[in-house]
Order: C-alpha cells, then sequence, then structure tokens
C-alpha cells in the first residue's frame, strides 16, 4: 500500500479534517449533506484504497454514509488504538489535522479490514436498543432514590417519573418489536436467536442491532470483535492472567446476562460452566467461557439458519 492512496477522516460536530498518505493532500470540509456529498464525489477521484475514521459515538456515521453509498472502502476504527499508535510514533501534539494524518498513516501501516456500514435500518435499530438501555438506566436510578425521597412532594414526583419512564419503555420495546417485525431477514434471525434458552427478545434485538458481523464470521474473529476472547499477558518465564478487554461493551452486557441465565436454565451450558468450575476456574472466569461458547453457538446458529440443536451431532 505504500504507491497508494490511504485517506484519514478526523470527525467532529460542524467539520471533517481530511489527510492523504503519502502524497499529504490535506482540505476542510463542513459536515452537511452537501458538503459531504461533494466530499465523497472529490474522494472518489482520488480512488484510495483505504478511508479511515475514528469511531467518535455517531458523528461519524453520516461521513460513512456518504462514502459508502459512491463504494468507497472504508474501516472506522478504535480511536484507543490509534492514539496508542500515535504515541508510539511519538506525535503527543492533537488537532483535527494532526489527526486526520496520523489516521491516515494507520490505514497504510496497520491496513485495518474496511467492513461494510451499517445500512440505514440497521442504524435506527441500533438507535432504538441505546435508548431503550438509556430508559432503563434513568429508571433504576429513579428506583434507588425513591426510598430515600425526602419529603412527600419529592416521593411523589419521582414516583410520577417512574411511571412515565415505564411507558416509554414499553412504547420503545412495540417499536423494537414492529421494527423486527416489518423486516422479513430480522424477523428470521429474530426467530433463530430465541429458541436457544436463555436468550429472549431484549439480547437477540441487540445483537441484530449491533453485532450485524454476527453469522459473518469465524468464531475466533467475532470473540475479539465481542471483547470475549482471552488475551496473553506473558513476558519470558513470567506467564500472567489472561484477561479480555476492549470490544462492543453493549453486546457484552447482553450476553453476560443471558449467560447468567444460561448457567441455570440451558442445560448444555449449564454443564459447560460447571464443568469449568470443577476443574478450579474461578466463577468470573467459568461465566466468561461459557459467554464465548455461548456467542460461538449464536453465531454458527445464523451462519447455518439452524435453530437452538441441544444434541449437536
Amino acid at each position: 500500500m505504500a504507491s497508494e492512496l490511504v485517506v484519514g477522516i478526523d470527525v467532529s460536530k460542524a467539520e471533517v479534517a481530511v489527510a492523504v498518505h503519502p502524497s499529504g493532500e490535506a482540505w476542510r470540509s463542513a459536515t452537511t449533506a452537501e458538503a459531504l456529498e461533494a466530499l465523497a464525489h472529490r474522494l472518489t477521484l482520488l480512488r484510495p484504497v483505504l478511508i479511515v475514521l475514528e469511531a467518535t459515538g455517531g458523528y461519524e456515521l453520516p461521513v460513512a454514509a456518504a462514502c459508502a453509498a459512491v463504494g468507497l472502502p472504508l474501516a472506522i476504527v478504535n480511536p484507543r488504538q490509534v492514539r496508542a499508535f500515535a504515541q508510539a510514533l511519538g506525535r503527543t501534539a492533537k488537532t483535527d489535522a494532526i489527526d486526520a494524518t496520523v489516521l491516515a498513516l494507520f490505514g497504510a501501516r496497520v491496513h485495518p479490514p474496511a467492513r461494510a456500514v451499517p445500512d440505514q435500518a440497521t442504524q435506527a435499530l441500533a438507535a432504538l436498543v441505546t435508548r431503550r438501555r438509556q430508559l432503563l438506566g434513568m429508571l433504576g436510578a429513579e428506583q434507588r432514590r425513591l426510598p430515600q425521597a425526602p419529603t412527600a412532594a419529592v416521593r411523589r414526583d419521582v414516583q410520577a417519573h417512574i411511571r412515565w419512564l415505564e411507558r416509554r419503555l414499553r412504547d420503545v420495546d412495540t417499536d423494537l418489536a414492529r421494527a423486527i417485525h416489518a423486516s422479513p431477514v430480522w424477523r428470521v434471525q429474530d426467530d433463530l436467536l430465541q429458541t436457544v434458552p436463555s436468550v429472549g427478545p431484549t439480547t437477540a434485538r441487540t445483537l441484530l442491532a449491533t453485532l450485524p458481523e454476527l453469522g459473518r464470521l469465524d468464531r475466533r474473529a467475532i470473540a475479539a470483535l465481542v471483547g470475549v476472547a482471552p488475551f496473553n499477558r506473558d513476558s519470558g518465564q513470567w506467564r500472567g492472567h489472561r484477561t479480555i478487554w476492549g470490544g462492543r461493551a453493549s453486546v457484552r452486557a447482553s450476553l453476560y446476562m443471558a449467560t447468567l441465565v444460561a448457567t441455570r436454565h440451558n442445560p448444555v451450558l449449564r454443564a459447560c460452566y460447571q464443568r469449568l468450575r470443577a476443574t478450579g476456574k474461578a466463577p468470573k472466569v467459568a461465566l466468561v467461557a461459557v459467554m464465548r461458547k455461548l456467542l460461538t453457538i449464536l453465531n454458527a446458529m445464523l451462519r447455518h439458519q439452524q435453530p437452538w440443536n441441544p444434541t449437536p451431532a
């Protein structure tokens, strides 16, 4: 890729900074729809082998969508990886232009894989799943405040807010169900996922919305993507504890709850957990191993389009 162009785009709310490696060309663009369309057209003329953006909590999605619409190869990467790369290069200064240059260099040196951008329907489903998680967080906070309300007036206000949050939660659940049933593909996948004992509607919808790669990657890649693959920590003769880190926290949290239920009510996964505990594994270590096994099972089910089978051949 040394002689081919790699583009780095640093995204903010109002504008983006663009840098091209190795030519050194750089410019800025607004984030309006017209400006992003013009940006995508200009990038197609350059014919880059890769465009690299950081995941910035949603600001990157319009830029990614504009690039994907004209068929440009795109990689959305973890900001922590890019920052570590910049520190390794000794680049401690941080501006939008510098960040764009580092992103382009990161793409040229590291070669992150280009992946398809989730379509608008998947993004909308993910937004509903995120909103549901936010409502649950607010509801839990208000429920914890209620017993310690200092006055009757405050208690009434908290109770009214709890009732409102519960109604909104039911409304979001209804919207999620409608979105799933409006898509024949999602409806089939949702039904398949829920054939697994311990996987309910919330877990299934979280996976469909925030892990569209499920069923398309091998078991090692999907485990690393979610963040349930253990990483070595060895040096010389010293052998450290294997730990998990990174990945998609929302997916991992949903899988964790499903795995807790599975260790009690899913015969296959309960036996796996008990076997690990019997060999001396700590409870959380065993639980993470069962999470990884559950994810592997779900990945294989969607890949082969087959429901849960407690006695595989």
